[in-house]
């Protein structure tokens, strides 16, 4: 197999490695093999249901315009795998990717360590990190926390545990209570651990591990925020919080610059030339999230909504949520085995709908241009409805 980038994304989606197995054994064998990279870099460990994507990338830029070299850390992409991996809020070049790629699938084969896709990306950043020696890494976990690939990192300068609901509840279970056990599993002994809910076994993890438990209120003023979503407050606070605890250093002008530039494509992501609005919600809190945010900005207006999800997803509560008389719905089957189909989605809403068929059609057949587009219901398909250059013509 030659060693391009083609083939580097062929080789991560395999039928071997395209997979969730939760677990720290295989991540830690292949990187004992590769000089365990990870134990010379710092990090700040994000979890968390919804909001952990924002909370990194607000820390990121905050922390970057303080002079630091930072790498980030985050899933899934839109476009291109190598989105996921960002020093200084540029992405891994192709061929560094492609390089890392190949090398950490070639010392699996060599030990017969069987690793998941998201186990290799996780020591490819690690290993790309530790190369270019990158003073913090603000790391996303993957699904959960306790047995995250991420939370093979032996410390962390801080945790921090995001807005909790439920999602992926057959592998974390099925109460909010259950699932914050597994985020706690990033607490780490001696590190501070920042969240803004109250849940009790946080806390006791956080005693156990002998870690500073900071509850955070959300109380931040976002009018200066470049994120919008009134999710975004809570987003803030902690991600503030958690900046003023590790770096006190780092004066109000930094932190003002750092979170009017910040940027998080599809995450209530308003083009206002276009009036679309793209949102990346996955699940019924996410959906909440987006139409609380939408009655706040947008009250009154005419919707339709694109709208496509995973079977596995509660998608007949979240289009209960989101929908309201009078809505326009399209529907999109996405390129995915788990992508529910357009026959399954009308089935299940109470509202009439139609099978979405183009973009432009839909920008384009409201000559007054008051009705706002949504994009939303799964990371998945975004790729295939937006074109790219509407997200980096953005500022």
């Amino acid at each position: 197999m030659d060693k391009n980038y083609i083939n580097a994304k062929k080789l991560l989606t395999s039928q071997g490695k395209f997979y969730i197995n939760l677990g720290l054994e295989r991540i830690s064998a292949i990187l004992e093999k590769m000089g365990n990279p990870q134990d010379e870099l710092k990090f700040i460990h994000v979890a968390g249901t919804n909001g952990k994507g924002s909370v990194c990338a607000i820390i990121e830029n905050i922390l970057r315009k303080a002079g630091m070299k930072t790498g980030l850390y985050t899933s899934p992409h839109i476009f291109e795998y190598t989105e996921r991996i960002k020093i200084n809020g540029k992405d891994i070049s192709q061929n560094d990717f492609t390089d890392l790629i190949f090398r950490i699938c070639e010392i699996a084969e060599k030990f017969h360590i069987h690793l998941t896709e998201f186990e290799i990306l996780t020591a490819a950043a690690f290993q790309y990190f530790s190369n270019k020696k990158c003073d913090v890494v603000i790391l996303e976990t993957g699904l959960g926390g306790r047995f995250d690939a991420t939370n093979v990192i032996k410390q962390n300068l801080c945790s921090i545990i995001t807005h909790i609901d439920l999602d992926h509840t057959e592998r974390l279970g099925n109460t909010k209570e259950k699932i914050a056990f597994e985020k706690a599993g990033i607490i780490k002994k001696n590190c501070p651990v920042f969240t803004s809910e109250g849940y009790e076994v946080i806390k006791d993890t956080a005693d156990e591990k002998d870690s500073l438990f900071v509850m955070v209120a959300p109380f931040e003023d976002t009018s200066n925020l470049a994120l919008k979503g009134i999710c975004q407050q809570e987003n803030l606070s902690l991600a503030l919080a958690a900046v003023r605890y590790l770096y006190p250093s780092i004066n109000q002008e930094t932190i003002l610059e750092g979170i009017k530039t910040v940027q998080h494509p599809c995450r209530f992501q308003i083009l206002e030339d276009k009036k679309l609005i793209i949102d990346a919600s996955h699940n019924p809190n996410g959906a909440l999230a987006l139409r609380e945010s939408l009655d706040f900005y947008y009250p009154n207006t005419k919707r339709q909504f694109i709208f496509g999800c995973l079977k596995n997803k509660d998608y007949k509560k979240m289009m209960q949520i989101l929908f309201n008389k009078g809505d326009e719905i399209y529907f999109y089957h996405f390129n995915s085995p788990n992508s529910c189909t357009i026959e399954e989605l009308k089935y299940t809403c109470e509202f009439p709908a139609n099978k979405f068929k183009s973009l432009d059609n839909l920008l384009k057949n409201d000559p007054k241009n008051s009705t706002w587009t949504i994009i939303c219901g799964s990371f998945y398909m975004l790729n295939e409805i937006i074109p790219e250059s509407f997200l980096t013509s953005q500022p």
